[in-house]
């Protein structure tokens, strides 16, 4: 069993077949809340309450690898872990233990807006996407009118983005995001503040993606997205991997679950 706590990015000259290998990963949270003291030891604490100090176990011993060209859905229940996975995958957040490797150019979309400065304009924040991407300026000018027409913000990508709609921000966001060419993209519920037709867009941008041999990580609450994005799929509970499997057996197996409840549910009824 690892030991190491390690995010470590391979540059794409230097994978082969593998794309991501997750070894025994965890992510542990301290928290501090204020306990509401009971009569007695409010009396003795003269009314101050007692800082108490509470660990989340987001994430516990994960272990998968992933092969360059496999679309992953991730599904589980709100506070599964799920988008903390997605964070550790991306650099974002170092697990409390265990090693991640990532072989290749990472593109994120993990939430609305994240790393766009509300301040300047959409043009700048291209330019700031693009760079953080890890790409140069000629290349970022040479796709600049590509994403601005995918976002059709029109006059508005010359605007600072505090005057923007949450559609909007998520427009300019997605199409930063599939327009860099990166090896591994990862997407944490991309399509849920979208409009149909920009969902049905966007759907569309991830199937060009996927056929192009790059590698997809995908979380959704969508069973159809999950289905018909994704070759294979990773259930998570309370932070652990339930199920890896092929997309509709693991959907099949989280849906059972959902239907007899935890107390009921055995894996060895899979």
């Amino acid at each position: 069993m690892s030991s190491v706590s390690e995010v470590t990015q391979v540059p794409a000259a230097k994978r082969r077949d593998l794309a991501v290998r997750v070894e025994d990963v965890s992510l542990t949270y301290r928290t501090t809340f204020e306990r509401v003291p009971t009569f007695k030891t409010a009396l003795v604490r003269f009314g101050r309450g007692e800082r108490a100090v509470k660990e989340v176990h987001a994430v516990q011993n994960v272990s998968f690898d992933v092969e360059h060209g496999t679309t992953v859905g991730i599904i589980g229940a709100n506070g599964a872990g799920k988008s903390t996975l997605m964070r550790m995958l991306a650099g974002i957040l170092p697990p409390s233990k265990g090693r991640i490797e990532v072989h290749g150019r990472v593109s994120t979309l993990l939430s609305l807006g994240v790393g766009f400065n509300p301040t300047l304009s959409g043009r700048e924040n291209v330019v700031l996407g693009g760079l953080a991407g890890g790409l140069s300026r000629k290349e970022i000018q040479e796709k600049y009118e590509e994403i601005a027409a995918f976002a059709e913000l029109d006059d508005f990508i010359d605007m600072p983005m505090r005057t923007y709609s949450s559609g909007m921000y998520q427009r300019l966001a997605f199409a930063v995001a599939v327009n860099m060419d990166p090896d591994i993209l990862l997407i944490d519920e991309a399509l849920s503040a979208g409009d149909a037709k920009f969902k049905q867009k966007a759907a569309a941008k991830m199937k060009e993606v996927v056929g192009t041999a790059r590698t997809m990580f995908l979380v959704s609450h969508s069973a159809a997205s999950i289905r018909d994005l994704c070759e294979e799929a990773i259930w998570l509970h309370k932070g652990k991997l339930m199920l890896r499997g092929p997309s509709a057996d693991v959907n099949a197996a989280y849906n059972k679950f959902l239907k007899v409840g935890e107390d009921a549910f055995s894996l060895e009824d899979l």
